[in-house]
């Protein structure tokens, strides 16, 4: 499974390309296959992403899960403030991360 991210242009936040547009949550994030060199091309012309990319990524009964430890601290947020990822108020938020 392959799926996109990058950064907005506005706010430098993490997203995701969840099939037809940019999300904040991985876990909209859609399986691109073959097609990510075509949608970044799309993407970067739109001027909607800045610095898009494929990465390896697997389904789990929680959500998309990016497979390497880069993008899952990227996706949650600061691993030494809780207090300010994505889910602050989600307690089990990071143990999917290591």
């Amino acid at each position: 499974m392959k799926i996109l991210t990058g950064n907005d242009l506005k706010t430098g936040a993490v997203i995701w390309w969840d099939g037809t547009a940019w999300s904040l949550h991985v876990e909209d994030a859609a399986d691109v296959g073959e097609h990510a060199e075509v949608i970044v091309a799309q993407e970067e012309a739109a001027r909607r992403v800045n610095s898009p990319y494929a990465i390896e990524a697997v389904a789990t009964p929680e959500g998309v899960r990016p497979a390497h430890i880069k993008d899952r601290i990227r996706a949650l947020g600061p691993t030494v403030r809780p207090d300010l990822t994505l889910k602050p108020a989600d307690p089990a938020a990071g143990n999917w991360v290591i």
